[in-house]
């Protein structure tokens, strides 16, 4: 018998782990997605294997520290924000006195996006998991021959309560929001005792080898995590469920397709296309969503509410990915910053919006970008709407980093009158309020991203002025374009002439001085930049790099001062610079591949009339801190603010400026990708003899035509077409160098 049990508990992991034993020949999309590359840090936060389908409320994952970590502290139930802990826990049980708190080791563990197994508690356990969006499936295999078997469902800091044949309850998280669970078992249980107002066992005889139960979840209710539960799951297999959401990860996935390439290579490919699905998270539940803005239930009118998306890391690349893969979707995330905005009280719009409301975390009002970038690509949005939230954003709240304050503090005073944010000299004590203590004025990453927020306001109201329906309106708006066209420009009051850098200034308008700009103020950076130093902070300026040339003094020393970023030294030992700044992790030089003001920069080439150097960098940076292994992610990967950069920079084009409808080409990896658009067009990348050595564009086409500049627009290829290169071993130096990518604002 208990020989038999083990083929059957064996048969039952093969076919759970069917997506890692295909053969090549049959491999599909989520067979290369490998959950556990990066799941050890380099410095901060390590990714989580996370399982839940794409943008699904309901996520797992192991609850431990990191991959090296010995044991586990339950089984999940839901993890509410991105890279928290699970809001409930469920400890399986042998045992005479069940427990509350355990902490099993665990063994033989698998885990793919939509499912996962693993072994715990000495092996006498076995747990299999499937899951949809807002339900999901336990299988608990006990090995032990004896002894009582209980599962304890617990709450920390909620309550757990138990009816006839189900238990429920609710736990608090951030403080304001209620998170519900519903569960039922297959058997019906022995017995089911509270052991605290947040701890429920149920009970079952110790015969019992296997139990399965289902859950549900909700935001609203637990008579609504019922009813998803019932909606969603008829029955208790795993198998099945698994298999579902196989099919829901492939049919995104296989979006995009592509041929050639190593296995490690694809792995990498599709395990970061992968991570761009994990936020934001889907809220709405039968047609309404909890909003933690305000604390209230909403309709949601048909259109789904998304929330718990960092857009400081996520406008950059992981937006303007979904706007050209999935236009409906990025609609409906864009819609529900309105909503936030609308029924958060200032009518702000977020710029972090998470499960418990906006937290207002990092710096700058960058969901302007989001918009203008949904504007440059054609998507429907209430652009006035938009506008007007961005405004109120951008004027009416605080700059001070992670606060949400209302202005009138003396940092947006300054900054309306001179245009940059002032620094405190080295000793010279905060007399602002508004500043947290840690974060501090970050006064050169404020002004700069506030710079860009105001063009991004500029392009805004642009749209409207071309669009409006009366000379009144439009004149307004006109005004409002030029305003905010001039604000963008406020970087040049940081920009040093001698140094090339953007270098801090105190109130009185003097440059502080000395000045280290690789080594600056105070932990992170933060009494001037922000989690990055100076040579970082350098190039942010993504909406006008051809003024950025300029001040540089031109073309060869813009692109002299490129290559010194990737080849000065840190100057001092790996464990001093890292001790201060943990972010900017992931060196090659000064770069950091690891965090994400740095992602644009090895696409800034282009500008300068060198590709080729554009395309020789994207190669040698995504060869070394992009692998198929456990430390294979350079830095905090922030569902999806790093994994969408490498997405697009392996297809081999970036969109350097949220914005605007430009591409920036580099070097594509794969031989061949499909790509499909949100319109169901395709784009195929074709780069004949792409290999580790030929990364160099010889020639191109595009649609047939010869193509001899280094960009192209989304009005190129959205109605699809075949993208096609010639790529070689040597740089072909005259090959787009003459037509360089724009810079909208240009000079003035």
């Amino acid at each position: 018998m208990k020989a038999q049990k083990l083929l059957m508990t064996a048969a039952l992991l093969l076919s759970m782990l069917n997506s890692s034993c295909t053969s090549q020949e049959r491999r599909e999309p989520v067979d290369y997605v490998d959950p556990y590359i990066g799941n050890i840090s380099h410095l901060l936060v390590p990714t989580f294997p996370t399982v839940q389908l794409p943008n699904s409320m309901l996520r797992v994952y192991p609850e431990r520290a990191d991959y090296t970590s010995e044991h586990i502290t339950g089984l999940p139930i839901i993890v509410t924000n991105h890279r928290e802990r699970s809001a409930f826990k469920l400890l399986p049980q042998i045992c005479s006195q069940p427990q509350t708190s355990v902490n099993y080791n665990y063994d033989n563990e698998h885990l793919t996006p939509y499912s996962f197994s693993t072994d715990f508690d000495n092996h006498r356990m076995t747990a299999r998991y499937a899951l949809s969006h807002q339900s999901a499936i336990y299988e608990i295999l006990f090995h032990e021959p004896d002894g009582n078997r209980c599962i304890v469902l617990s709450s920390d800091g909620g309550e757990i309560h138990a009816g006839k044949d189900y238990v429920s309850g609710w736990q608090t998280v951030g403080g304001q929001t209620k998170v519900y669970v519903y569960m039922e078992t297959e058997k019906q249980p022995v017995s089911i005792k509270v052991i605290t107002p947040s701890a429920v066992s149920l009970n079952f005889a110790p015969s019992t080898e296997t139990l399965r139960l289902r859950y549900g979840v909700s935001f609203i209710s637990e008579e609504q995590a019922c009813k998803n539960l019932r909606r969603e799951l008829t029955d208790y297999e795993v198998e099945s469920l698994a298999a579902a959401g196989r099919r829901a990860w492939n049919d995104v996935l296989s979006r995009i397709s592509v041929e050639g390439g190593s296995e490690s290579e694809k792995t990498v490919f599709y395990t970061s296309y992968y991570r761009t699905f994990e936020r934001p998270i889907c809220m709405s539940e039968d047609g309404r969503y909890w909003s933690g803005d305000d604390n209230q239930v909403h309709n949601d009118g048909g259109i789904p509410y998304y929330t718990d998306d960092w857009i400081w890391d996520t406008y950059r690349a992981a937006h303007p990915l979904r706007a050209i893969t999935d236009a409906e979707l990025e609609e409906h995330i864009l819609q529900s910053f309105l909503r936030m905005a609308a029924s958060n009280g200032t009518g702000w719009i977020p710029t972090f919006p998470e499960v418990n409301g906006d937290s207002r975390r990092m710096n700058s009002n960058h969901t302007a970008a989001t918009f203008a970038d949904a504007v440059a690509h054609g998507l429907h949005i209430d652009v006035e709407a938009a506008y007007e939230a961005c405004r109120r954003g951008i004027e009416e709240k605080s700059l001070a980093p992670w606060s949400g304050n209302a202005k009138g503090d003396y940092l947006n005073t300054f900054y309306i009158d001179h245009g940059y944010i002032p620094a405190l000299r080295e000793g010279e004590a905060e007399t602002d309020p508004t500043v947290h203590p840690f974060e501090k004025r970050q006064p050169v990453a404020v002004t700069l991203g506030t710079s860009y927020d105001e063009w991004c306001l500029s392009r805004l109201a642009y749209y409207l002025a071309e669009h409006a329906k009366d000379q009144a309106t439009a004149h307004h708006y006109q005004s409002a374009t030029l305003k905010y066209m001039q604000h963008s420009y406020n970087y040049r009051h940081l920009f040093n002439p001698e140094t090339s850098f953007f270098h801090p200034k105190d109130r009185d308008g003097q440059f502080i001085t000395p000045f280290d700009y690789d080594f600056p103020g105070g932990m992170g950076a933060r009494e001037y930049y922000g989690e990055n130093n100076g040579w970082v902070y350098r190039w942010d300026v993504q909406h006008n790099v051809a003024d950025l040339i300029n001040l540089m003094g031109g073309r060869e020393q813009f692109v002299r001062n490129l290559d010194q970023t990737f080849a000065q030294p840190l100057g001092r030992p790996k464990y001093e610079f890292y001790a201060k700044l943990p972010d900017h992790t992931g060196n090659m030089g000064q770069f950091s591949m690891a965090n994400e003001p740095s992602l644009h920069i090895p696409y800034l080439y282009n500008y300068a009339g060198q590709p080729w150097k554009t395309q020789q960098r994207i190669r040698q940076l995504l060869r070394t801190w992009f692998r198929a292994e456990l430390m294979g992610v350079p830095g905090d990967e922030d569902g999806g603010g790093l994994t969408s950069f490498v997405v697009f920079s392996m297809m081999g084009f970036y969109p350097v400026t949220p914005g605007t409808s430009t591409y920036n080409i580099g070097s594509p990896v794969f031989p061949k990708v499909r790509l499909r658009l949100s319109g169901g067009k395709e784009l195929e990348i074709v780069a004949h003899r792409a290999t580790a050595d030929n990364k160099y564009i010889q020639c191109a086409t595009l649609n047939g035509k010869e193509w001899n500049k280094p960009w192209f627009t989304f009005e190129d290829i959205k109605d699809g077409g075949r993208l096609e290169f010639e790529m070689g071993n040597r740089p072909n130096r005259q090959w787009g160098t003459g037509d360089v990518p724009p810079s909208v604002g240009v000079t003035q």
